[in-house]
């Protein structure tokens, strides 16, 4: 711990470095510090200090950004305060995480956001609990209530929130209208997650009631739509789908308007529709939509496929097999109805 102040023999080698560094008053009291020994050691000049009520750092000077971490947590009761899933990596079982995760800005840190400020330079550490603990916000933590813990993503040794929900806690209490902007274009542009969860997080926190996240997520929604429609264009380059017509109106001849397509292909009858809805109030009505183009097409004999964002993202050439078995499927069909094919 600190080579002027033994404790007794229990091991440490368990321990991270930060674990040894940053303990609670259990843990101290576990390793043969009474509270009297503990306060000795935390007086001015002493060897170490008090970050949070019940925690200690075992050294003199500024905590790290990864010290403040461990503290807000061990202060919010981790790893001893009940526990939730943590989301396993590929192929594993899920595994057990404590009931305080780091989220906010903090967490998108974490995350490796670019827009999202350095964990030393914030003022505050977001940790989410849920609703029923009785514990307040104090020095550096500000306590986060959720009616329902996330699953919790284990970054660095520590449980944090998945994205949407991080950005949700952040977005909350940053008002500036560019930040927040900046953060929402990250969290797609760079892969972190998709419009459609960012929008459900921000509409579950009641935030889309704010002007200018409104427009950020307008934007948001753009981006992402550009991004699909370039990653859609990469699929049918990189795995060799023939060239279809790409973002279309059809009509019937000399009657009604069908609707617009992203990728076509006139020969075969299969359309390609990126699914770029997001949760809304609206939803259902879109959704209505959706599925009235696609019965309408399909009735006139042309194969519909959708693809979500998602998908295009995490298994691009299971959607390129996709779309070929409908390209080849197209000689045992009927011909298709003639229709009008219109740029968009």
């Amino acid at each position: 711990m600190n080579h002027n102040t033994p404790l007794s023999p229990r091991p440490l080698s368990h321990l991270t470095d930060v674990q040894r560094r940053v303990l609670s008053a259990n843990q101290l009291r576990a390793h043969g510090v009474s509270a009297a020994r503990t306060a000795a050691q935390c007086q001015p000049g002493g060897p170490w200090q008090q970050l949070l009520p019940g925690v200690y750092v075992l050294h003199p000077g500024p905590a790290t950004s990864e010290e403040r971490l461990h503290a807000a947590l061990m202060y919010a009761g981790w790893p001893a305060a009940g526990r939730t899933k943590a989301i396993p990596a590929q192929g594993q079982a899920p595994a057990e995480a404590p009931q305080a995760i780091v989220t906010g800005l903090a967490a998108l840190a974490l995350h490796g956001f670019s827009s999202a400020p350095p964990l030393l330079s914030l003022d505050r550490i977001d940790i989410l609990v849920p609703r029923t603990r009785r514990l307040r916000s104090t020095g550096c933590v500000q306590l986060v209530r959720a009616h329902a813990m996330p699953y919790a993503e284990m970054i660095t040794g520590v449980p944090v929130a998945p994205v949407p929900r991080a950005l949700a806690d952040a977005v909350a209490v940053v008002g500036d209208a560019q930040a927040v902007r900046r953060l929402l274009t990250e969290a797609v542009r760079c892969g972190h997650t998709e419009p459609a969860a960012i929008v459900r997080e921000l509409t579950q926190a009641r935030l889309l009631t704010r002007a200018h996240v409104v427009d950020a997520v307008d934007a948001l929604l753009a981006e992402g739509r550009s991004i699909a429609e370039e990653r859609l264009y990469a699929m049918v380059r990189g795995f060799g789908l023939p060239d279809p017509v790409w973002n279309v109106d059809l009509r019937l001849p000399g009657g009604p308007h069908l609707g617009g397509l992203d990728a076509y292909w006139p020969e075969q009858a299969v359309a390609v529709e990126l699914d770029t809805r997001a949760p809304r109030q609206d939803d259902d009505a879109l959704w209505s939509e959706y599925t009235r183009k696609r019965e309408a097409l399909e009735r006139l004999g042309i194969t519909v496929v959708h693809i979500t964002p998602r998908k295009l993202r995490e298994s691009l050439e299971q959607q390129a097999t996709v779309v070929r078995t409908a390209l080849m499927a197209s000689t045992d069909r009927e011909p298709a109805a003639y229709v009008v094919v219109l740029p968009r």
